[in-house]
């Protein structure tokens, strides 16, 4: 495990931290296990003034309360009645912005995450915000964490390969749907199904099978 990274690394603007947490990479340790993945895909969602963010108009509830917590902290929430999805806080303690983790590429504990997903599909483990959940053990129970441990840590590695990062809009959302506030390493076999089809349409012109969201 590297170093985790220091509170001030959160404490930035929410589109700078979601940039610069692609290549990181994110680790937990549940009941002895320990599995980690490199970020190569997220959302910023960038505060009371976003419409797709869940603290937009500075609505506070019971569900979205650890979004409000402080930055380098986890906001873990439960969607579509069966998938957790994990965000990072960022800017200040009581700003409600954070990024989310879309997909990552599997690095350690593949025979857990293989048995989590219940696939042998290594492409299918993390790439999408539910996946990599489950293929980490991320629940509930990881809301509002530290993600400098002792169960989660978020560090850069020793090595970082050259990436090329771009950005799209946001999936799946229907409010500020044109914001470019998704980034992505645009060379990884890791990203979300979605994603995949789209960059095969603008490569190719050809229009890819429809994929669920996940």
């Amino acid at each position: 495990m590297g170093r985790p990274l220091a509170a001030r690394f959160y404490r930035r603007d929410t589109e700078r931290v979601a940039r610069d947490l692609l290549g990181c990479v994110v680790e937990t340790r549940v009941r002895g296990v320990r599995t980690a993945g490199r970020i190569v895909e997220v959302e910023a969602y960038v505060g009371p003034h976003d419409p797709a963010a869940h603290g937009y108009g500075w609505r506070k509830t019971a569900r979205n309360a650890r979004l409000f917590g402080p930055p380098g902290t986890c906001y873990v929430y439960f969607i579509y009645g069966n998938h957790w999805c994990a965000n990072v806080v960022t800017e200040r303690d009581g700003y409600p912005s954070a990024v989310l983790l879309r997909a990552l590429e599997p690095l350690d504990g593949l025979v857990a995450m293989r048995r989590r997903r219940g696939t042998g599909s290594p492409t299918l483990w993390c790439s999408g915000p539910g996946r990599l959940c489950q293929a980490l053990g991320i629940t509930g129970g990881f809301d509002g964490e530290s993600l400098a441990g002792p169960r989660i840590w978020v560090y850069r590695p020793a090595r970082q390969p050259p990436m090329r990062i771009a950005a799209s809009p946001r999936v799946g959302i229907s409010r500020a749907a044109d914001w470019p506030l998704r980034f992505y390493v645009t060379d990884s076999p890791w990203l979300s199904r979605r994603e995949r089809r789209e960059r095969q349409e603008r490569e190719t012109g050809e229009r890819g099978p429809p994929t669920a969201r996940q």
